[in-house]
């Protein structure tokens, strides 16, 4: 009875994995769409601060091209003034004289202060330029790192079902059945439980003394009395407790 022991200690080590490589590859797609989504807001945020340098640009462009323009104006205000054949002609070159030079001038500042915007914005995307550079790199090898992952992930998940199926072959018919029915009933898939510090570490009620020494001993199957799980105890702690 020892060695059924042992093999259906075995066997629930062995599914108990099989269950998180299952999870792992399950839940592939959606922590790969996470990795993705983490490089996104990257990208994202730079992306935000470009954008913000060509609004600069092309409002400090669209500025610069008024200003021609006024200063075009303003020559032939400053003709007609010079020119001017009477009061009304002279007040009115005046006038318009003096709005294009307020004009320009308010472009002016609005020019300056969007060079200074654009240069802020500049030297915090020189400031990020390694991140910038490498993002993509850098995606690309969390990607391929998650890829291998999830590769050795189903090759040790074929492989341990492979092992699986070996030593459950092995075991009694009902001893098989029994376990299979434990565990399928089970939500954590649990159907051999270790004993640890004189409980049932499934349902984490305390065992009787008789049953602890039961246990110990190895020689015959034990289950639980509160969750009908089969209990062990490590060889090694079983010395230990003497």
């Amino acid at each position: 009875m020892k060695a059924e022991l042992e093999k259906l200690v075995d066997l629930q080590k062995t599914d108990t994995n099989i269950r998180r490589l299952k999870k792992l590859i399950e839940t592939a797609e959606t922590r790969r769409a996470e990795i993705e989504q983490e490089f996104e807001k990257h990208a994202s945020s730079i992306r935000d601060v470009q954008n913000r340098r060509d609004e600069f640009v092309t409002a400090r462009t669209g500025l610069e091209n008024q200003i021609a323009e006024n200063k075009t104006f303003l020559e032939r205000a400053e003709r007609n003034l010079k020119h001017a054949q009477n009061q009304k002609e002279y007040e009115t070159a005046m006038r318009e004289t003096d709005a294009l030079q307020k004009q320009i001038a308010a472009f002016e500042t609005q020019t300056i202060e969007k060079m200074t915007g654009l240069e802020e914005v500049e030297k915090e995307l020189a400031d990020r330029a390694d991140e910038i550079s490498s993002l993509d790199s850098k995606r690309a090898d969390a990607l391929g790192a998650f890829d291998k992952e999830l590769g050795q992930a189903q090759a040790e998940l074929d492989g341990e079902q492979k092992r699986r199926d070996e030593v459950f072959v092995t075991l009694p018919t009902q001893l098989a059945a029994v376990y299979n029915r434990l565990a399928q009933r089970s939500r954590d898939g649990i159907a051999v439980a270790e004993v640890r510090n004189g409980s049932c570490s499934a349902c984490f009620m305390s065992l009787r003394p008789q049953m602890q020494v039961e246990v110990k001993r190895g020689d015959q199957i034990i289950v639980c009395e509160s969750c009908s799980r089969i209990l062990y105890m490590p060889e090694s702690k079983a010395v230990a407790e003497g």
